[in-house]
C-alpha cells in the first residue's frame, strides 16, 4: 500500500489524465503559493481552470466534495489570482472545478469520478 503522499500523487496523475481526455490542457501540478496550493491548473478553451482533486475510499469521512470548504475555496481563489498575475493571464476568464474521486477500497485505485465545474458560481 503506498503512503498517503504517494497515493495523493498517483491520484493527481490519474486526475490529470482524466481531465486531458475531457479537453483540458494541464499547465501545472501542485502549484504552491503563500496563499495555499492548487492541485492542478489547466486551460480549457480560452479559460484557466483551477482544479481541486478530492478522493475518498469510503463515506466514513463524508463525500469528497464536502472537503472543499468555503475556507479552502478562498485559498484557491487567492492562489489562483496569484497564478494569473504571475503568468500575465489576468485577462482570461478563470474558474474553479472540483474532481471528486472514489477509490477502490482494496487497492485504492480510482473507481469513479465526478467533475463539478465552476463551483464558485
Amino acid at each position: 500500500m503506498p503512503s498517503t503522499r504517494a497515493l495523493g500523487g498517483q491520484i493527481e496523475q490519474w486526475a490529470a489524465k482524466y481531465l486531458t481526455q475531457r479537453g483540458y490542457l494541464i499547465l501545472e501540478h501542485n502549484y504552491h503559493t503563500q496563499f495555499g496550493e492548487i492541485d492542478l491548473i489547466a486551460r480549457q478553451n480560452n479559460q484557466i481552470v483551477f482544479v481541486e482533486v478530492k478522493a475518498r475510499s469510503s463515506a466514513r469521512f463524508g463525500q469528497p466534495t464536502e472537503a472543499v470548504t468555503p475556507r479552502k475555496l478562498q485559498k484557491i481563489i487567492k492562489a489562483g489570482q496569484h497564478y494569473l498575475k504571475q503568468h500575465s493571464l489576468s485577462h482570461l476568464p478563470a474558474r474553479i472545478d472540483v474532481l471528486a474521486v472514489w477509490l477502490n477500497t482494496k487497492d485504492k485505485s480510482p473507481q469513479k469520478a465526478v467533475l463539478l465545474t465552476n463551483v464558485t458560481g
